[in-house]
């Protein structure tokens, strides 16, 4: 069976970075950068680490609207070089790059 192709809830995510999402394996070093943005101002962060994992983070609203208002984000996990464990949600901003 062929799997789903990886979508997230919010916005499309750029062709490029599903095909390296899909690439990837367990113990590669990378670097994610991602934009974030609170009210107007934006700044961009990198963060370099060891790829873990790739899954679906499912969330809902914090009201009962129906069954079908789950929002789904497609999240890494990964080893930070300091040791912690951290995942981040992919947006259609967020850049990986494989660090040989």
């Amino acid at each position: 069976m062929i799997p789903p192709p990886l979508r997230s809830a919010t916005r499309p995510l750029d062709p490029n970075l599903v095909k390296l999402l899909e690439a990837l394996k367990p113990g590669q070093r990378i670097h994610l950068t991602q934009t974030v943005r609170v009210g107007f101002k934006k700044w961009t962060t990198t963060v370099p680490g060891v790829f873990r994992h790739m899954k679906y983070l499912a969330t809902g609203l914090t009201t009962e609207r129906g069954d079908d208002d789950d929002v789904v984000v497609v999240t890494v996990h990964f080893t930070k070089d300091n040791g912690e464990l951290s995942s981040v949600a992919l947006d259609e901003q967020s850049k990986i790059e494989v660090i040989a």
